[in-house]
């Protein structure tokens, strides 16, 4: 495997020029080793161990170099929950994930929201092993009247005091100021373990009162560690994206950005302000590396003496991957691991596997999604439980506590172009962590839409594409529309509906309205009323649905009132953990509308067949009907 070269500037160093790498991780979530813990299985696209190599890589041929992060380190995968959950922290203990940072030599590091899951106890026992400073200037114990007479969780910023070497081999001084950002919105995503103790503040006009006071104590360069994505709509009062806006703060000359899970420079961002040539936001360079250790960030700066100090004469940003994706899709790792972090964390990794192949709780009812696409389904009414279970207590004491609260949920898990054995499949009994992952496949974040019972409608019309247009009375004809992706088939927990398939399907494959007359959905109910189109209700789903992903009506990132810091897959495992014993029972909340006695084709897993009874009593009209196509089990429904 070999390592990609760095970005050459256009001029080496010369003397009294001395070229700088600030090297970054962000968002490594308990990411040490390269392995999916919820698959069981190794994987290349992630751990710091990977991340690691390009690390040492760039520092054997590099003069000057300086290691740092950018939070999110703490929680994320289940070696993280493990440690929380089960074994535990005690005094002096050191946590496999800063046992991993530790043999890196980071120079600084900076707090992410994910650091407060498990509690602030917890946090400092965890900090406490760092053998690097964590800092952040706008998270404290109490407010003053102004950011510098806060009491700070931690310290605001450091200045590390370090020697570059120039063109000429001679070396000099330097006095490198990093200071650290955490979203504000903490005080709502972890306000069980902070309200009443604990105070954010708006990011800028933290960084507005401290940074000059970085330069006042003589720091010759100033590195932002913005534990915050990339917003470059204009600035706002506690705003959780302000990294570009920081970036255009007086005195901060370069930016470490993050949170978003993206990656700059790269074609996630665009427009005015960015520069994905050079990798400056808003004029100041910066860097986004992924996340969960995909990439390694890389801030080049060739540096001059200004009389005593030193200024910027040139930038380039650029991030360096641990893996590629081929043409076909398959991943091709670029580095191996770095064995020093792999050994640090090898006894904690083999008790992770051990407790990922527990039980975590039991289910009474099996979770399976072979018929997820015709009736009402326990693999997903566990999704639509959970994320209700969650959003509730986001949003209590909210202004939108008093709303309805609904969750829609997809089987992702439903054959297609997976074949036949792509299915969920978790018998009844002891459930496992990894089990989740046949839950819900994708690490999407947990968000939640204010919508109207209009929009509510249009969205269950945009899903109802899934199927084709029935006659009714026909025979034997085909339901699933196979162009159809399973995961835009949003059945949504908390009102009761039926599908009437004699109608042609309001929205095409795309989301655009092509039958603006027809209407699938019929009976719409909400605790037993018809539901008014002017009512408004609060939706719980993911960031991809959120954000406009499948182009459902009510959903294009303008409803959104909660943003969560939590996979979906996470709040599962909470969920179960929390519950114990679930009892997922599909609850028939919605159906397929009869069709004058029409028979539908539906093809399936061969694996459906133990479930068959299961569905029957439910009041599915279905029986065998043969072999499908590629090795499916083929079923005919009557509607």
């Amino acid at each position: 495997m070999g390592f990609v070269a760095l970005h050459p500037f256009s001029a080496r160093a010369q003397a009294g020029q001395a070229h700088l790498r600030i090297l970054s991780t962000t968002d490594l979530h308990c990411h040490v080793q390269p392995y999916d813990y919820y698959a069981d299985k190794p994987n290349d696209t992630m751990g710091l161990a990977r991340t690691a190599s390009i690390i040492q890589a760039i520092r054997a041929e590099a003069t000057n170099t300086l290691l740092v992060d950018n939070g999110d380190y703490l929680q994320g995968n289940p070696m993280g929950d493990y440690i929380a959950y089960a074994r535990g922290m005690n005094e002096g203990d050191l946590h496999p994930v800063i046992a991993g940072m530790n043999t890196l030599g980071y120079g600084a590091g900076t707090l992410g929201n994910h650091e407060f899951n498990y509690g602030i106890d917890f946090l400092e026992k965890v900090n406490a092993g760092a053998n690097y400073p964590i800092v952040c200037a706008n998270f404290a114990r109490s407010l003053g009247a102004t950011p510098r007479e806060d009491d700070l969780f931690a310290p605001p910023y450091v200045i590390l005091e370090h020697n570059l070497t120039d063109g000429a081999g001679d070396t000099h001084p330097i006095r490198i100021g990093l200071i650290g950002f955490v979203p504000p919105q903490i005080m709502q995503w972890d306000r069980a373990h902070l309200e009443g103790s604990f105070h954010a503040r708006d990011i800028l006009e933290a960084a507005r009162a401290w940074v000059p006071q970085l330069r006042e104590e003589g720091a010759d360069l100033v590195i932002a560690l913005s534990h915050s994505g990339i917003d470059a709509s204009p600035a706002s009062e506690g705003m959780e994206n302000a990294s570009f806006h920081l970036a255009g703060i007086e005195g901060i000359d370069a930016v470490v950005t993050g949170h978003a899970h993206r990656v700059w420079p790269g074609k996630d961002y665009n427009g005015e302000g960015f520069d994905a040539e050079t990798g400056t936001i808003n004029g100041k360079p910066a860097v986004m590396a992924g996340f969960w250790g995909s990439h390694l960030g890389l801030i080049e700066l060739m540096l001059e003496r200004d009389g005593t100090g030193w200024r910027i004469a040139a930038s380039q940003s650029a991030v360096r991957p641990i893996y590629e994706r081929g043409e076909d899709r398959k991943i091709a790792p670029l580095v191996g691991d770095y064995a020093p972090a792999i050994a640090a964390t090898a006894a904690i990794h083999d008790e992770t596997l051990a407790y990922v192949r527990a039980e975590v709780g039991q289910t009474t009812a099996p979770l399976h999604s072979y018929f997820a696409l015709v009736t009402d389904d326990p693999s997903v009414q566990i999704v639509s439980l959970a994320q209700t279970w969650y959003v509730a207590q986001l949003l209590a004491g909210s202004e939108h506590a008093g709303l309805p609260l609904l969750s829609a949920a997809a089987p992702f898990k439903a054959g297609g172009r997976g074949g036949p054995d792509y299915y969920t499949d978790v018998p009844a009994g002891p459930v496992a962590i990894k089990n989740v992952a046949d839950l819900y496949l994708y690490p999407n974040t947990l968000q939640a839409v204010r919508i109207t019972g209009a929009d509510l409608r249009e969205w269950l019309e945009r899903s109802a594409g899934i199927f084709n247009q029935i006659t009714p009375g026909g025979a034997d004809q085909p339901l699933i529309n196979p162009e159809f992706p399973a995961y835009n088939f949003d059945t949504i927990d908390g009102v009761s509906y039926r599908i009437d398939l004699t109608q042609p399907a309001r929205y095409d494959n795309d989301g655009q309205v092509v039958a603006p007359e027809a209407h699938r959905i019929t009976e719409l109910h909400f605790d037993g009323a018809p539901v008014d189109p002017a009512q408004e209700f609060v939706l719980a789903t993911n960031n991809y649905r959120a954000s406009g992903g499948g182009h459902f009506p009510g959903a294009d990132g303008s409803t959104v009132i909660l943003q969560a810091p939590d996979t979906n897959r996470d709040v599962i495992v909470r969920y179960i953990v929390e519950k114990g014993t679930i009892s997922p029972a599909a609850d028939g909340n919605w159906t397929l509308a009869p069709a004058g006695g029409a028979t539908v084709l539906f093809d399936t897993g061969p694996k459906s067949a133990t479930y068959l009874d299961e569905v029957r009593a439910r009041g599915l009209a279905i029986e065998p009907a043969g072999e499908g196509p590629e090795g499916h089990a083929r079923y005919r429904i009557t509607l």
